[in-house]
């Protein structure tokens, strides 16, 4: 049985696609190990296959970064493998030097285009490095994987390589527990990183034209103390819950609880640009129709399912008349509803899945 080390640098709980990932690699027949981190906040993980979690006094800047990738390739140094997987650029570095070192075979599954996301914004000294890191190891990478197709693209032109697309379906999901909620507000979710320049700012600030309406924000981020300022600021406690990131299952009640899902995604960073993100699949799973900024990947699963409304403008007014659209137009929005429970069936990791095992089997 071949093994193969997956390693990804978040805490592993709340990472769906590395969790599917790993069980395609355990169907196959591989011997998983996949490595993580371990935060204070941590939620407790139980997974079919080996887990390792580091644990660190620092757990973000330039240093932490340098620190998990030495702790990563020692690791891998002092443990057996045959192949090594690598789940977005800041786990690359420590597996193409093993891969160099021990003539092992290296995926390279990018979620995001990482150089262009906003936690690099104006931060060009950081990104110049993250870009030189990504030119040296991507000549040893022997397998690329992304999530959409613009991302394959700039990544195709730039390095004149195959790219292969693995969208981050989520497994079929039924909304058989639900929260109960009042029913006398119209409910809305947005899930993910809560980072800045997200569009978590202007959804909140949003409820300010709104009647009757209340928002759940699930996850954690940067951005979390913005939003208690601006919610404190506009005296709107009564329209807002901030959860915590929950396990999947959990995140997924209140998810299917209320009536629509915000994708708010900031059209001025090229990653968010091309992104293709998990929560719009999430809602979908839910069942529940979707609001979202007009972006090319975004608008090509919205209007090709009929499952939401598309704004065309990052503002608290934009999202408010879309929400007053479909809270006040009840046609309109069973007529989504309807569709977006069609789209379920279809948007699943049962079908992507196996696209990503056609890919793998060279490497049995």
């Amino acid at each position: 049985m071949k093994k193969i080390t997956v390693s990804v640098i978040n805490d592993l709980a709340t990472d769906q696609r590395v969790y599917r990932t790993c069980l395609v690699l355990q169907e196959m027949g591989f011997e998983v190990k996949l490595i993580g981190r371990k935060l204070p906040d941590s939620l407790p993980i139980e997974r079919p296959y080996k887990v390792k979690r580091f644990k660190f006094l620092i757990n973000k800047s330039p240093i932490f970064y340098l620190a998990y990738n030495l702790r990563l390739f020692f690791y891998l140094l002092g443990t057996h493998q045959d192949i090594l997987w690598a789940n977005d650029l800041d786990t690359l570095l420590a597996n193409s030097l093993i891969s160099i070192i021990k003539n092992k075979p290296l995926i390279y599954d990018s979620h995001e285009l990482f150089t262009e996301s906003t936690q690099l914004y104006k931060r060009n000294f950081v990104k110049k490095i993250w870009e030189i890191i990504e030119n040296f190891c991507f000549n040893h990478v022997d397998t690329f994987i992304t999530v959409s197709e613009p991302i394959a693209a700039f990544y195709k032109k730039k390095y004149k390589k195959p790219i292969y697309i693995i969208r981050n379906l989520p497994i079929r999901f039924y909304a058989n527990d639900k929260l109960s909620h009042s029913k006398d507000k119209f409910t809305l979710v947005m899930q993910g990183n809560v980072n800045i320049r997200r569009g978590y700012e202007e959804a909140i600030l949003s409820l300010k034209q709104l009647d009757d309406v209340f928002i759940y924000v699930i996850g954690n981020g940067d951005a979390i103390n913005k939003l208690k300022e601006i919610i404190e600021k506009e005296k709107i406690n009564d329209k807002v819950q901030l959860i915590a990131k929950q396990p999947y299952e959990e995140m997924m009640k209140y998810t299917s609880s209320a009536d629509v899902g915000l994708c708010i995604e900031n059209p001025n960073f090229l990653n968010s640009y091309y992104s293709l993100p998990n929560k719009i699949f999430e809602y979908i799973q839910a069942g529940i129709p979707i609001i979202a900024t007009n972006l090319p990947e975004i608008k090509k699963i919205i209007e090709t399912y009929e499952i939401g409304i598309l704004i065309d403008e990052l503002t608290p007014e934009a999202i408010a008349e879309a929400v007053n659209k479909l809270k006040n137009d009840h046609n309109l929005y069973n007529k989504l509803k309807e569709n977006v429970n069609k789209a379920a069936s279809e948007l699943t990791w049962e079908n992507e899945g196996k696209k990503l095992r056609g890919l793998l089997e060279k490497y049995l």
